[in-house]
């Protein structure tokens, strides 16, 4: 280790440190990448990595697009239509209410790939029902929370438009690399969060006495439109038959989003100027929020570079695939539960660790799917998160609470992924690696 790698890894745990207080993320991985960079007597990589980002066309396309498309579910309020027409059949399903609600969160969740947004949408609804099922408040708000995993084989989200971008693969080709990755996780989601509720007892007496924040619910619906509840899978149904049964109407997702946003206009025959004021709104918010993480976390990269602690960090992998599975998984995981951000942890990895996996006796796809899910699940696990913030103040549940109940399943879903990635070739055989553990 020299000098410099020294100073990295106090540059590192200072943004850490940061990142924990909740300072603005952007701010602290441009700043920390901006610093290495500067002691590194490079400050032009910082520079040059910033604006070799900000023109990156693919990534650009499917972000921005998909959050437009996001904003105008929401604002003609096809995502409430949807969550509705789901929660209605599973009223009065007692304890299996829990399990029930996280299944369906996570279907929602691959149509509305923000889980922030989602939380919001979905927990208005579904939290009071558990709630008036006697199911106790942390655990409803868990419950909505674990749910928050299933955008992870979206295509609308940020982190498989990254990692297919660098391995140089359709996103749909990568979503389905890693598709039985993630409904194995899923399925130990689902079933963890049932087994949570029954240790912790979180089952009681139905009533109609609840209390829930209602500052944060939506509009009450009547009732669910069903074809405006098709409205928000409609880019989904678009980009799996064009990837599988009808390869003529094959599309990127850029262009499957705005085909979803014009025929969301044409079914809810909304104002076309507020409509269209709420799809450029919400490409805005794709560039600034979620490129703005990406510009940040690759500024950052270039400053780890810079000061020589990921060369350092890729021999310390090359000398194990153990230790390049356990830093893969837990790494993120670990970040993603104490920053409350899987997206800063998981971007800084895949744009610093990643692209070099074969040094290590691993391929880009695999790690990189290995570092988001576990990222994703770190988030999940966090007491500070956006997601878990919204549904702990829906259910009025202490956050810590909520964390309790969906830390240890999260924890044992990130193992199970670092075991199962034991070779490139065994990475095609998830099942068979988990029935044989």
């Amino acid at each position: 280790m020299t000098l410099m790698n020294w100073v990295a890894l106090l540059v590192v745990v200072i943004t850490i440190a940061a990142l924990i207080k909740r300072y603005e993320t952007r701010l602290v991985l441009f700043t920390a990448g901006l610093v290495l960079c500067c002691a590194s007597l490079q400050p032009m990589e910082a520079f040059n990595s910033f604006a070799k980002s900000m023109t990156n066309g693919g990534l650009i396309m499917a972000i921005c697009a998909s959050m437009g498309f996001a904003y105008v579910s929401s604002y003609t309020k096809c995502d409430q239509h949807l969550v509705h027409l789901l929660a209605k059949p599973i009223r009065g399903l007692g304890i299996f209410l829990v399990p029930i609600c996280t299944a369906v969160t996570m279907v929602i969740n691959v149509a509305i790939p923000s889980a922030s947004g989602v939380a919001a949408a979905v927990g208005s609804t579904l939290i009071p029902v558990m709630l008036r099922a006697g199911i106790r408040p942390a655990m409803a708000a868990a419950a909505v929370m674990m749910g928050t995993y299933g955008g992870v084989i979206s295509p609308g989200s940020a982190h498989n438009v990254y990692v297919a971008k660098i391995s140089n693969m359709e996103i749909m080709d990568f979503i389905q690399l890693h598709f039985s990755y993630s409904m194995t996780i899923w399925a130990i989601g689902i079933v963890g969060i049932l087994v949570m509720a029954i240790i912790f007892r979180d089952k009681g007496e139905a009533t109609d006495d609840i209390q829930v924040n209602t500052s944060s619910k939506h509009e009450e619906l009547e009732s669910a439109n069903p074809i405006y509840a098709m409205v928000p899978m409609i880019p989904i149904i678009i980009l799996v038959l064009g990837n599988s049964v009808l390869p003529s109407i094959k599309m990127g997702v850029a262009q499957a989003m705005v085909l979803g946003a014009v025929f969301c206009l044409l079914i809810t025959r909304t104002n076309p100027q507020e409509f269209s004021k709420s799809f450029f709104n919400g490409l805005g918010k794709g560039y600034g929020n979620i490129m703005g993480i990406i510009i940040a976390a690759g500024v950052f990269a270039a400053g780890l570079r810079s000061a020589g602690l990921i060369e350092t960090f890729i021999e310390l992998l090359r000398q194990s695939n153990d230790i390049a599975r356990w830093g893969g998984s837990l790494g993120p995981w670990f970040l993603g539960t104490l920053t409350g951000s899987g997206d800063a942890a998981t971007f800084a990895f895949n744009e610093a660790v990643t692209p070099h996996a074969a040094d290590f006796g691993m391929d880009i796809p695999h790690l990189g799917a290995l570092a988001f899910l576990s990222g994703a699940l770190g988030r999940t696990s966090s007491p500070i998160a956006g997601a878990m913030v919204v549904v702990s103040g829906i259910a009025m549940a202490n956050p810590v609470e909520v964390a309790k109940r969906t830390l240890p399943v999260c924890l044992i879903s990130t193992i199970v992924l670092a075991l199962t990635i034991l070779s490139q070739k065994q990475m095609h055989h998830m099942p068979r690696l988990l029935f044989s553990l």
